[in-house]
């Protein structure tokens, strides 16, 4: 298993916490090559998330909810984070 493949699953195991009904994420870390966060290991992923966890919460809410899940790795495996988060309704 890559370093990428190791941290999109324990992504996936935390953010369980969510109760996603969809959950994509995607590895972008190959086009930040050379980029400084790069450097240090971190990668660079985007995800859209699909949660009844999100209803009637605010955008900022909703990322608040997610790096909450993430912990840890938002000051080491993840460098940057793309985050597209809907609630059930919305989609």
């Amino acid at each position: 298993m890559t370093v990428s493949a190791g941290t999109m699953e324990l992504m996936r195991e935390r953010l369980e916490a969510l109760m996603p009904q969809t959950l994509e994420i995607h590895d972008e870390s190959s086009q930040h090559a050379g980029h400084e966060g790069a450097k240090g290991g971190g990668g660079h992923y985007w995800m859209t998330i699909v949660s009844p966890a999100f209803a009637g919460r605010s955008r900022l809410e909703r990322h608040r909810l997610i790096y909450g899940a993430l912990g840890d790795m938002m000051h080491s495996r993840i460098h940057a984070l793309s985050i597209q988060a809907y609630s059930s309704e919305e989609v």
